[in-house]
């Protein structure tokens, strides 16, 4: 036996599953309960009091004619079944106030005077006259025993089992409407749902996000009431020349524009998040991104909702249908012959049933009962199938806050939300603010804010070699408001900051010059632009996509050097957006390191003014130059890593070049340098880190050459027409297969760097020591097995490495260069030591006068 509690238990469930359950669910659960207790009230009856009670048909009833008197007798029905008498005939008997009948005569008796001769018809109308009904003859056990025989015998089955089909049906019932609360494939995401969205719904960044959204929407009405003049989001109406016009799409990745120039409103803060409230909800961010993306892919939810639905209204039909049928089986008469008349002595015996009108009335109450659940279960139908339920838009929230960015969802995350909207819209109002980027990254403002202060960004700040302020920013949410305080700065790096915006404060950085923006596609307002434009001077942009540029980049009219650093293939060219350069009209340097195939033409825009193009490739083979040549003002050139295998003819069209660097290609010839005659200021010629294996005569031609470098290569001689380049200051021939240093190089008077490391020389001629200008000699990694005396002419020498030689000792006239200092002798250790006294105490002496190596 269980209690009425513990069958309730089966439809219970957590209270915080019920913001899924709609009114329809509600209804049907209590009628669920109802139906439950109409199980157990009648199983109950049927325990406790159910019974019937059952009297012998008498044969001398069934002998007899019918009396035709029948005024205030009972009416009954008997039917014939003894041997050798008349076919089977049935009488009905109305039971008025006919007395009971009570079997007063012994067992023995019963039997015995069943078989004995009837007593002459005085005697019987005596007996009938004293008794006060008729003589069964039959005790207490007998009736009890036809009692228990006649109740399963002569009850239908329903009459009997009535009570527990209800229960089976009702605990069926339950199961189905909360199977999918159940299913492990369900109730995780479920839970996991709920916990999730009570989070949200209770979360203090909610209401202060909400609280905001109000403040600004009454500040718009305000404004709008007052006669203020009202401009389109996100759209520059200034009028400045280099300012964005209403169609540039200035955020590329956002599809933004620039807001408006109108004053900034300060919304005041409803309510205050602590650290602790901004670490929950930044948690809660995250986990409503990975719910989402685990939930949407799916429809599982939505299928076993329908799948419960349709088996509660089949189940419904099927209870109606077989229900209906058995209401009239149901009575309180019944017929009952149970082939035991060598035990009783009767064959068919007339029963009551006490419970059948109480059964009959609980049963159409079963039946009222079920209809309505039916009802509600095609209502439920309806609805699952009216409206797409596998898709949720924020429509409506998205036009009553200031998040306009809130996806629509799909799948079971669409179907939670929908079965939400049943219970309280505000749930997926509240949901909502975790699914925006824009509340997202407002409350990242808020925590970066409190965690990054003015006072930790000034320990950050460092100085750079060119003895500057610099701030480096790495991987954060966003750009703190305290950055803006530091107006002594005059170089700013953001690098992995995805979010970063930079608001009109920074017009209060007047030393800022140089801006890193390091996969770092940043925003900015109008205030801010106009800022940057007029003061900005170098700008570096490290992206992945073309799209992480900015599109304000180019329009920074002041802008001098411009460094693009990633991937800009030649399918991509047209999406560069390099045609806005035109605008960078004070542009003098530009850098790109890129995968090109060619030179994108539009870089011709800035031609007139440009006057250094670097280009960096990553091993891409650039074949098309031709662009080149319209560059007639550039003045240094960089095509390094291009796969290059000669010299291009474009570059001998830039009659205003000074440098030119080649560096890490694969040039093997160079017998194009004759043209560079034409190249009268050419005065830098970098060759390295390629494949030369000879330098052609006609490289006297280049006659204002001062610095040329030709280390890296193949070279196995050095030709006397380099020593004719009497201006050359720089040689660097070092790693190549050199064995001999021609002695024309003492033609070299005005030489002061010389590099022949990494070769393979073993004598070094007198005449070098009549270069006396020298300043750096690097001689590492030779042969050579001394060192001679004369190097003591050398007395500008400041840079002598002699490492990885055959010397045995180095010359005490080393003490005579005067500017050699121990720092400057790259040498090894034992010959260092080797030196007399006085000489290395002239090498360990300090000076403050700098030494150069020139490279």
């Amino acid at each position: 036996m269980f209690t009425l509690a513990e069958v309730a238990s089966l439809s219970d469930i957590q209270p915080t599953y019920r913001i899924l359950k709609p009114w329809w669910d509600v209804f049907m659960d209590y009628l669920a309960v109802v139906m439950l207790m109409v199980a157990i009230f009648a199983g109950t009856m049927q325990l406790t009091k159910d019974q019937v009670v059952c009297l012998p048909v008498l044969q001398s009833t069934v002998n007899s004619k019918v009396q035709p008197d029948t005024a205030g007798q009972a009416e009954y029905t008997t039917v014939e079944t003894t041997t050798g008498q008349e076919d089977a005939s049935v009488r009905t008997v109305s039971f008025g106030s006919a007395p009971t009948v009570t079997p007063d005569i012994p067992l023995s008796r019963a039997t015995t005077s069943q078989y004995q001769p009837t007593e002459s018809g005085q005697e019987l109308k005596k007996e009938q006259k004293d008794s006060s009904g008729r003589k069964t003859n039959l005790d207490f056990q007998q009736y009890v025993f036809i009692n228990q025989m006649c109740y399963h015998l002569a009850l239908p089955w329903y009459s009997k089992y009535f009570p527990y089909l209800v229960l089976i049906h009702t605990i069926i019932l339950i199961v189905s409407s909360n199977f999918w609360f159940k299913y492990p494939k369900t109730c995780s995401k479920i839970e996991h749902f709920v916990s999730i969205l009570g989070k949200c719904f209770e979360s203090p960044w909610t209401t202060k996000a909400l609280s905001e959204t109000a403040c600004e929407d009454s500040e718009e009405n305000k404004q709008r009431l007052t006669g203020a003049q009202s401009l389109p989001k996100y759209v520059s109406t200034s009028s400045d020349e280099g300012s964005p016009s209403a169609s540039t799409p200035m955020i590329t990745k956002s599809g933004f524009k620039f807001s408006a120039d109108k004053p900034m409103i300060e919304i005041p803060s409803v309510t205050i998040l602590d650290k602790k409230d901004g670490e929950q909800a930044k948690a809660l961010f995250e986990k409503v991104r990975k719910f989402r993306a685990h939930v949407e892919d799916s429809d599982l939810i939505y299928k076993l909702y329908v799948g419960q639905t349709v088996i509660k209204t089949v189940k419904f039909i099927f209870i109606l249908c077989y229900t209906a049928n058995f209401v009239n089986t149901i009575s309180f008469e019944h017929i009952c012959n149970p082939k035991v008349e060598h035990l009783i002595g009767y064959t068919q015996f007339e029963c009551t049933h006490n419970m059948a009108y109480m059964l009959k009335k609980l049963l159409i109450s079963y039946i009222s009962l079920i209809c309505v659940y039916g009802f509600i279960c095609l209502y439920t139908l309806f609805w699952l199938f009216r409206i797409p339920l596998k898709e949720y838009s924020f429509e409506k929230v998205r036009e009553e806050s200031s998040f306009s960015d809130i996806p629509d969802v799909k799948n079971d995350f669409a179907f939670l939300l929908h079965m939400v909207d049943q219970y309280d819209q505000l749930y997926s109002k509240r949901f909502g603010v975790f699914l925006s980027e824009v509340s997202e990254n407002k409350l990242r403002g808020i925590s970066l804010n409190h965690e990054w202060t003015y006072e930790k960004l000034r320990q950050h700040v460092s100085r750079n070699a060119q003895d500057k302020q610099e701030l480096h920013l790495f991987m954060l949410s966003g750009v703190p408001d305290a950055v803006f305080d530091l107006t002594d700065l005059d170089v700013l790096k953001l690098e992995l900051i995805p979010e970063a915006k930079i608001t009109a404060k920074i017009s209060q950085m007047t030393n800022l010059q140089e801006l890193h923006l390091y996969h770092c596609p940043a925003k900015v307002e109008q205030t801010a632009f106009s800022f940057l434009r007029d003061h900005l001077r170098c700008l570096h942009v490290k992206f992945t996509d073309v799209a992480e540029i900015p599109a304000w980049v180019y329009l920074l009219k002041t802008l001098r050097e411009l460094y693009l650093i990633g991937n800009l293939n030649s399918e991509n060219n047209k999406m560069i957006g390099l045609e806005s350069l035109r605008e960078l009209r004070h542009l003098k340097i530009l850098h790109v390191k890129s995968n090109l195939t060619k030179i994108p033409p539009n870089i011709t825009d800035v031609a007139p003014h440009l006057t250094k193009l670097v280009i960096h490739n990553d091993g891409t083979k650039l074949v098309v130059l031709n662009s080149l040549k319209k560059m007639t003002n550039v003045a240094e050139l960089e095509l390094q890593n291009c796969e290059l295998e000669r010299i291009p003819h474009a570059i001998f069209s830039l009659s205003n070049l000074q440098e030119l660097d080649l560096k890490s290609n694969s040039i093997r010839t160079i017998e194009e340098i004759i043209s560079f005659q034409h190249l009268k200021r050419l005065t830098c010629l970098k060759l390295w880190h390629n494949k030369i294996v000879s330098i052609p005569s006609s490289i006297t031609h280049i006659k204002n050459l001062e610095s040329l470098y030709l280390s890296n290569n193949k070279l196995e001689t050095l030709p006397a027409a380099v020593f004719s380049l009497q201006k050359l200051r720089c040689l660097d021939v070092s790693y190549n297969s050199i064995a001999v240093i021609p002695v024309e190089i003492g033609l070299l008077q005005n030489l002061q760097h010389f590099h022949i490391t990494g070769n393979k020389v073993d004598i070094l001629p007198k005449q070098l020591f009549k270069c006396v200008k020298l300043r750096t000699l690097s001689l590492g990694q030779n042969c050579i097995t001394s060192l001679p005396d004369k190097v003591s002419q050398l007395l500008q020498l400041t840079y002598l490495e002699l490492k990885g030689n055959c010397l045995d000792r180095l010359p005490a006239t080393l003490g005579q260069c005067q500017l050699l200092r121990k720092s400057g002798l790259i040498v090894e250790d034992h010959l260092f030591d080797a030196l007399p006294s006085e000489v290395k105490e002239v090498l360990n002496q300090d000076t403050s006068i700098p030494f150069a190596n020139g490279i």
